[in-house]
């Protein structure tokens, strides 16, 4: 692990903020020697799989994770340390799409809470002021050793002394600091893209952005030892951003599909149910006298079933036939024949 990973990353599935794919950002991270890089996204995990792509191809370890800007003006990145985690993230993203409607997510500081289990949190600060140290104290309240702050650089000029004022408020609430980069595109000569994108949100030309341009021109991905540079006099929060990395262990190859549980007979499997269905409909089809041949067949074909996990599709198809022959009035059967082979 090198001495810094970067964690505060949009890519350009933050629609009209980031400017730059997955691949972009991690061929360029390969290229500067990182050894992983987190993804937190507004609002969103959409760049996650390209990311997890992007990672096979180039080494870079990729960290999914997601960034929430609230109701209440504060923003924070997530990171699930674990699969459960990376579940509660995605629950809350829904409760947040949901309430807001298509393109959106409205989520509230008290949303938080019951999907905080096992998740990183890393508050975005403005100023060193009161407002800042409340959300620090309801951020420890919540996560408590998870709960982080990140340190990241406007380029203006009394930038040492607001990044100082913040390590020492989070100091002094408890909370540990993290140096970020505030990435919005992997190298500089993306920044004319990035004021397209910014001209695309504001519905204006590149001309007339004005004062809407981004104001930091430096918000291209650096390399761990330019940051490690920029930051030496905070090597804890340096470190933090090490320890989050291996603190973040979920990965989308822990993921695989699962069908929608159908409901279909208490207290029974949906391998158990199938099975009873089946069996009670050939025995009525053959009045209890089932030909070998038959039966033969139809203990193949749910075994097959059985290794594969598919019983809760079968379970679905059922339920649409019943649906659809109740509403037809129809009088054939909700079972198809069963032929061997």
């Amino acid at each position: 692990m090198s001495a810094y990973v970067e964690l505060q990353v949009l890519t350009h599935f933050s629609l009209l903020r980031g400017a730059s794919s997955p691949e972009e950002l991690f061929s360029a991270a390969a290229l500067l020697g990182y050894p992983a890089l987190g993804i937190g996204d507004i609002g969103t995990v959409g760049g996650v799989v390209r990311a997890w792509e992007a990672q096979k191809a180039t080494g870079v370890r990729s960290i999914a994770g997601t960034r929430v800007d609230l109701s209440c003006g504060r923003r924070l990145i997530l990171y699930p340390t674990d699969r459960p985690a990376w579940s509660r993230v995605t629950r809350l993203l829904t409760v947040g799409k949901k309430r807001a409607g298509k393109g959106g997510c409205l989520l509230h500081w008290h949303d938080l809470q019951p999907w905080s289990a096992g998740v990183i949190a890393i508050l975005l600060p403005h100023e060193a002021d009161t407002e800042n140290l409340s959300s620090l104290a309801d951020l420890k309240a919540i996560y408590g050793r998870r709960a982080y702050m990140a340190l990241f650089q406007h380029r203006r000029p009394d930038d040492a002394v607001r990044i100082d004022a913040l390590a020492r408020q989070a100091g002094g609430a408890g909370v540990r600091a993290v140096v970020t980069g505030d990435v919005l595109y992997h190298a500089p000569e993306a920044r004319l893209l990035q004021d397209v994108v910014t001209a695309v949100r504001e519905k204006c030309t590149v001309d007339e952005l004005g004062y809407r341009r981004e104001v930091n021109a430096d918000r291209a991905l650096k390399s761990p030892d330019e940051m490690a540079r920029r930051f030496r006099a905070y090597p804890d929060a340096l470190q933090a951003s090490v320890d989050i990395a291996r603190a973040c262990t979920f990965s989308l190859d822990e993921l695989a599909y699962q069908y929608p549980h159908e409901r279909v007979v208490e207290g029974l499997t949906a391998q158990e149910a199938l099975e009873q269905m089946a069996n009670d409909a050939v025995d009525r089809l053959f009045d209890g006298d089932v030909p070998q041949p038959y039966r033969s067949q139809i203990d193949h074909e749910l075994r097959l079933i059985r290794e594969l996990g598919y019983a809760p599709y079968f379970l679905t198809v059922q339920a649409s036939r019943m649906a659809y022959s109740g509403r037809t009035g129809s009088r054939r059967s909700a079972v198809p024949s069963c032929r061997p082979r």
